[in-house]
């Protein structure tokens, strides 16, 4: 799901779209709760945030961009990605 995000550039619209997108993949991966009288429900999203221990999806993504920037500014001046990060345009 998250492979390249690294290099995302997220919109307002695209987070909002990964908020509704997050609990509702969840919900078909823990799949339904049984109550006592032996009917199932989805699960809430209280239910989720603690199964998943409040983890989220864009809180990961922002890490992982602040990881592979700090990863970037450590690389040897030669590489790509370091020329790119420091590139000034000229006017």
């Amino acid at each position: 799901m998250t492979y390249g995000c690294e290099a995302w550039a997220l919109t307002s619209r695209d987070e909002q779209q990964l908020r509704i997108f997050e609990p509702r993949i969840l919900s078909k991966i823990f799949g339904p709760v049984q109550n006592e009288d032996g009917s199932c429900r989805i699960r809430m999203n209280f239910e989720l945030n603690e199964l998943t221990e409040n983890s989220d999806i864009l809180r990961f993504i922002k890490s992982r961009k602040i990881a592979w920037l700090d990863h970037v500014m450590h690389m040897d001046d030669k590489r790509t990605p370091k020329k790119i990060l420091e590139w000034k345009p000229e006017n």
